[in-house]
């Protein structure tokens, strides 16, 4: 029988490790939602969603009922228009119905320009609903009911882009009992205010007109109501990207009235991305005319399908910046492609390529400071089995199970989360804090289990610890697992490249490359096992085996502790605290159970109870969001927040830019942070040269950081870009040095 593994880390591992998976799923799943269980309200700490219903006649065939989302903002914050100007997402709604009713698209209600510095987006701010039309076929027949009256399932699956100064990504899943008889009119004031609010069509005779001019648009518009005769309007083009929406009227464009026509110029976008050769827009009332309309229930804007005459200017690039970044900064049309892009092809020699680079990335894992602990365990465990060369090649072959099965369950969970919409990348799971906590409490467990407190013979039915020595394979198995989920955080060189070809790939190829990645990453304990040559380089077992299991105990902790900053970093101070609170009384419920008798029964009740209580009172600190972001800077701070809004700004003044793409939990980040990114020649350098310094941190989930990592071909972090103006964007090694940024910085 070959010797036992030290200290049984696999078998513990296997719980939390299972607790992890389940966890991530459904964190990744929702998006970064702050969506409660369904219902017909959801609550976030940004906007309450209700949906609501209207049916005056009830559901009689061939009638048209009304379906809606209402939103109430907290103060300062707003959602989007169906164009949402300069930056934003418009709101989505995905309904679920039953058959005989077909829903229409939102009928938006008219939008408010909200300015932001100099550049302008279309929403809105306090409560608005925005009301779906819904058509019932003639031959729609409602439920027979087994009592009570008949009603319909309504389902709806919303996602809005919440924005203050911040901008968070929120969805609810909401559901409705629909009277199919009868009148439903309860919200009958919120819907024929929406209903008052949409963009009325123009009076008899009215007509309106585009003309291109130049870097200019003429507009005309005839057949305006008397009760906007006179007044300075707001425009609103339903086209993203043509006209400069930050302009100001009176100063950037000019309006007037002449003989009951209203006309105006307006500034062409220096980033023009359409040419329509149709341009609807929508009018509307502005200030205190605005107001009083909506006080008296009138109409406050008139929408217009306008034809276009004139010769569109070329599109010049985007300001100063090269397309190919343009193409990763855009987060909105790259997450929109994301979503809908069909798997790409590649040819034979790329795949194969790709593939290598996921082998040798793999094989450098082992050299990541993630994996030190889990390395050091293996070389452990191989000492032990000393010349039992039989021993050696069936540990190697289950260690290398467990790290292929996990990759590619990672993978597979990761492909298909994205398949489904999801915005995620390498290392999604420690995006969750859930996820971090549960992984934080099994490297203290595995620590106080290296450190000597407790065997799992003290802890598990005799059955587990037989079934253990009858079965060491499991525990290299679970210790491969255990691999996986410790590198996951990292990339290494030559990974990134391939794990962001895995995300555009059919499955099989994809799950080929996390394969690939996974026999790398197995590799040296494959080669040890199977030639003996090198498995006598190892030391023979003695006593200093105990005294490294003891020392190993150590790394364990410390793994401890930087998840617990992580944390913080995910959940600010009083999260991070919760954390070390609840571990502690974990390891005093461990420490109990290797009592014996009467003494043991107590102590563990009140410590199992305590625990309990803890996590109850303790546990929603563990997961809540940070008021504030911690990458938040301070004005003059060399380090910005990353933004596409603030790159574009800084190529429009000629400055080049450095963006650290970076995560709490990424370990290699951290250090390429405080060694590369803190030498005093390296900043001297960017300085000299006027280079930006942006950071985005993905430690929590982010879609736009998501989207331009996408766009760059990668699928995580670390990731370092040089970006000049009208230059293409240079992507550095993930193992940063000072030489690799001074030799980029030369290119300049």
């Amino acid at each position: 029988m070959r010797p036992r593994t030290s200290s049984l880390t696999a078998w513990l591992a296997a719980p939390f490790l299972l607790a992890a998976a389940v966890a991530s799923l459904p964190a990744a799943a929702q998006l970064g939602s702050q969506s409660a269980a369904a219902g017909a309200v959801v609550t976030t700490p940004h906007v309450r969603a209700e949906l609501l219903a209207q049916a005056p006649q009830g559901l009689t065939p061939g009638a048209t009922v009304w379906l809606g989302l209402q939103i109430a903002h907290q103060p300062e914050w707003h959602t989007y228009w169906k164009n949402a100007g300069d930056s934003g997402l418009p709101t989505e709604l995905r309904w679920t119905l039953p058959a005989g009713l077909v829903a229409g698209d939102i009928d938006w209600p008219t939008p408010h320009k909200i300015p932001i510095g100099n550049l302008a987006n279309y929403g809105y701010e306090n409560t608005v609903l925005l009301p779906v039309p819904v058509q019932v076929a003639e031959n729609f027949k409602p439920p027979v009911p087994l009592a009570g009256a008949a009603t319909v399932p309504v389902k709806l699956s919303a996602s809005w882009l919440v924005c203050r100064k911040e901008c968070i990504p929120e969805e609810g899943e909401f559901t409705l009992q629909l009277p199919a008889q009868g009148s439903t009119a309860m919200h009958a004031g919120e819907f024929d205010r929406a209903l008052a609010g949409r963009p009325a069509a123009l009076g008899p005779g009215g007509s309106a007109s585009v003309t291109v001019e130049g870097q200019q648009l003429q507009v005309r518009v005839a057949g305006l109501p008397a009760a906007a005769a006179g007044k300075t309007l707001a425009f609103f083009p339903e086209t993203g990207e043509v006209i400069r929406n930050g302009a100001v009227s009176g100063q950037d464009w000019t309006q007037r009235w002449a003989d009951g026509v209203w006309t105006a110029t307006l500034p062409l976008a220096e980033q023009r991305a359409a040419s329509p050769t149709t341009l609807p827009v929508v009018l509307a009332l502005d200030g205190e005319d605005r107001r009083a309309a909506e006080a008296e229930g009138r109409s406050v804007g008139w929408r217009a399908e306008a034809p276009v005459s004139g010769a569109w200017p070329s599109t010049a690039p985007r300001a100063t910046v090269s397309p190919e970044l343009q193409a990763a900064l855009d987060s909105n049309a790259a997450a929109a492609a994301a979503a809908a892009a069909a798997p790409a092809q590649v040819t034979g020699a790329t795949f194969w390529a790709a593939l290598l680079g996921a082998l040798v990335g793999g094989l450098l894992l082992n050299l990541m400071p993630c994996v030190f602990p889990v390395l050091a365990i293996k070389v452990l465990g191989f000492a032990r089995q000393g010349d039992d060369c039989k021993g050696h090649r069936s540990a190697a072959l289950a260690y290398t199970a467990g790290v292929l099965a996990s990759f590619l369950a990672l993978g597979g969970a990761m492909l298909a989360l994205r398949a489904m919409g999801a915005q995620l990348g390498w290392g999604f799971q420690l995006q969750s804090p859930v996820v971090v906590a549960v992984l934080a409490a099994l490297f203290t467990a595995i620590g106080l289990n290296l450190a000597g407190m407790f065997e799992v013979r003290m802890l598990a039915p005799a059955s587990v610890c037989s079934a253990q020595v009858k079965h060491p394979i499991a525990n290299d198995f679970l210790s491969g697992v255990l691999a996986v989920v410790v590198a996951s955080p990292c990339t290494a060189p030559f990974m990134g490249a391939s794990m962001g070809l895995a995300i555009g790939l059919p499955a099989a190829q994809a799950l080929l490359l996390f394969a690939a990645l996974g026999l790398g990453l197995a590799l040296p304990y494959l080669v040890a096992g199977f030639v003996p040559a090198v498995a006598r380089l190892l030391p023979r077992p003695g006593p200093w085996m105990d005294t490294l299991r003891r020392v190993m105990a150590f790394p364990m902790f410390a793994v401890v502790a930087w998840l617990v900053w992580v944390l913080g970093q995910q959940s600010g101070i009083d999260g991070a605290a919760a954390l070390l609170g609840l571990l502690v009384a974990g390891a005093a419920v461990v420490w109990a159970f290797t009592l014996r008798g009467r003494t043991r029964v107590v102590l563990a009740a009140l410590s199992l109870a305590g625990f309990a209580a803890l996590i109850a009172i303790l546990g929603p600190n563990v997961v809540q969001q940070p008021a504030a972001s911690p990458v938040a800077a301070q004005a003059g701070e060399r380090w910005q927040p990353w933004s596409t809004e603030r790159v574009a700004q800084l190529h429009g003044d000629g400055r080049p830019v450095f963006i650290d793409f970076t995560a709490a939990w990424c370990v290699t980040c951290q250090v390429n942070k405080r060694t590369t990114l803190t030498d005093s020649a390296v900043l001297a350098d960017f300085d000299r040269r006027g280079v930006a310094l942006l950071r985005a941190d993905w430690t929590r989930r982010d879609p736009a950081i998501t989207a331009a990592l996408g766009a760059l071909g990668r699928s995580g972090v670390p990731l370092y870009v040089l970006a000049a103006p009208g230059k293409p964007p240079v992507v550095l090694s993930e193992l940063l040095s000072p030489g690799d940024v001074k030799a980029a910085l030369g290119g300049l």
